[in-house]
């Protein structure tokens, strides 16, 4: 046998220290006529324990077998993103994606707005999105509004988005004396993020945020109900990935990041870096792998939704190609 044959034969260079990295594995799948058939499979390698495998491809959901059928498996460079024209969505299209991927523990109608709650986790969650009709007169739509979140013990937020909100909604908000947060939503060809960063082999892949994960994530307090809020909003959404930025055995994350997927759409969040880990490239590529693995399932968008005052966010979202799309505010209800 020669060199170059030996070096082409099929071997596993890939262990459990992989997981969470994009890999390329070979199985065997069945035998027909005593003869064995391999299958491959390209994706995101999302567990191995003593079960086996589970590998996620771009599409057609987890791939699981047991480790004894694995005949070849080596790591692979994240997905090449192509260069795609930003898709076409209106304020009211994405502000209703944004809500899809953060979607709150308890939502209610009322006409067309909806109001969410999740114990208090994040205004998103816990503010009225008021798109299009509220079915009822202003006065009487913000009185019930109102009434809702006070019986859940919650501030009364609303959100308004121009164009998109009723017109005169400002106005009878201005009129009882409601004050204003201003944020931004940012967007961006998706392949441009993906291009970005470097040592993307440095970040791990997740379906679900671990303990690591959340300990490095400062939004949440330690009231067990919001920690419960959370998990549930954070979980919730079309494709959810988490990423993972490891420290040194034993230390907590160095980064993460967190990329729901929504058809053309990436929408990006909990971007976070250790204050002694900063100014070393760590928020791009965490969202440069997140950016692939939404490329690889056929995004070619990246929004996101960061406040008015955060210039340091800002900074790095402008310097990855980011630009306005709108604003939107979110106005407290001053209490009765």
């Amino acid at each position: 046998m020669t060199r170059d044959q030996s070096e082409s034969r099929p071997e596993v260079r890939i262990d459990r220290s992989d997981v969470g990295l994009r890999v390329s594995v070979r199985r065997l799948s069945e035998f027909v006529d005593d003869r064995p058939v391999f299958r491959d499979v390209i994706g995101v390698l999302t567990s191995w324990d003593d079960h086996g495998l589970v590998v996620e491809p771009r599409s057609g959901g987890p791939v699981a077998f047991p480790e004894k059928l694995l005949v070849a498996g080596k790591v692979v460079p994240p997905f090449p993103a192509r260069r795609a024209p930003l898709p076409a969505a209106t304020p009211v299209e994405l502000q209703r994606i944004a809500g899809r991927g953060w979607p709150a523990v308890e939502q209610e109608a009322l006409g067309e707005w909806t109001l969410r709650a999740a114990s208090g986790f994040t205004r998103r969650a816990n503010s009225a999105q008021a798109l299009g009709d509220p079915g009822l007169p202003l006065p009487r739509a913000l009185a019930a509004l109102r009434g809702w979140y006070a019986a859940r013990g919650l501030p009364a937020y609303v959100e308004v988005v121009t164009p998109g909100s009723p017109e005169d909604l400002r106005a009878e908000l201005d009129r009882l004396g409601a004050g204003y947060a201003p944020t931004l939503v940012l967007t961006a060809p998706l392949a441009a993020v993906a291009r970005a960063g470097a040592g993307h082999e440095r970040v791990r892949l997740s379906r679900t945020a671990d303990a690591d994960w959340m300990s490095l994530y400062r939004r949440v307090s330690g009231d067990p109900a919001v920690e419960e809020a959370a998990r549930q909003v954070l979980h919730g959404g079309p494709s959810v990935w988490f990423a993972t930025v490891p420290g040194a055995p034993g230390q907590p994350p160095l980064a993460i990041g967190r990329c729901v997927v929504d058809g053309p759409w990436a929408c990006f969040g909990a971007i976070e870096v250790q204050p002694y880990a900063r100014r070393a490239g760590l928020a791009t590529t965490v969202m440069a792998v997140l950016a692939a693995r939404a490329a690889e399932e056929a995004a070619s968008g990246a929004f996101l939704q960061v406040e008015a005052g955060n210039d340091g966010a800002i900074a790095l979202y402008d310097g990855l190609g980011f630009t306005t799309s709108h604003t939107y505010h979110y106005a407290l209800l001053p209490q009765e």
